[in-house]
């Protein structure tokens, strides 16, 4: 083991056998594009013989898939970032409660203001959430064809 290592200070969770900045560098990992969920449902877009743009600059919140002639867009949630209600992956993290607390309703409030933002301009909004797309695959198509028509 390294000296630097002996000397880093651990997490204060005592669950949490990495340091602090081990932890931070596992966590800035975490990808907001083509994540595992979203990548699932793109294939299942994609083989219903959909076709589609990836993160439009141009609209609020860069949607995951933007279908423009429709004006139809869809968000594929992490259900911990985005807080799904219900959920069992949207808890709170025991350490530093209050940072994420703060965080993640932040998420929530510019999901919001995202979805609103795009209503007004006309398009619809259909949001998956990552636990979604780990079951049900013929009930998640079927949700996707009623919401593109």
């Amino acid at each position: 083991m390294s000296p630097q290592r002996l000397h880093e200070p651990r997490s204060t969770n005592t669950f949490d056998s990495l340091t602090e900045r081990q932890r931070s560098a596992l966590m800035s990992r975490i990808r907001g594009k083509d994540t595992n969920p979203e990548m699932r449902v793109r294939r299942l877009v994609h083989g219903m013989g959909y076709r589609y743009r990836l993160h439009a600059k141009e609209l609020p919140g860069r949607p995951d898939l933007v279908f423009g002639p429709r004006r139809k867009a869809i968000f594929v949630h992490g259900c911990f970032w985005h807080r799904h209600p219900g959920c069992t992956g949207n808890q709170i993290p025991k350490t530093r409660s209050d940072y994420w607390r703060h965080k993640l309703d932040g998420n929530v409030e510019r999901d919001r203001r995202t979805e609103a933002a795009l209503r007004a301009a006309g398009w619809s909004v259909l949001v998956i959430w990552e636990c979604e797309t780990k079951g049900d695959t013929d009930g998640l198509a079927r949700r996707i064809r009623t919401f593109l028509g």
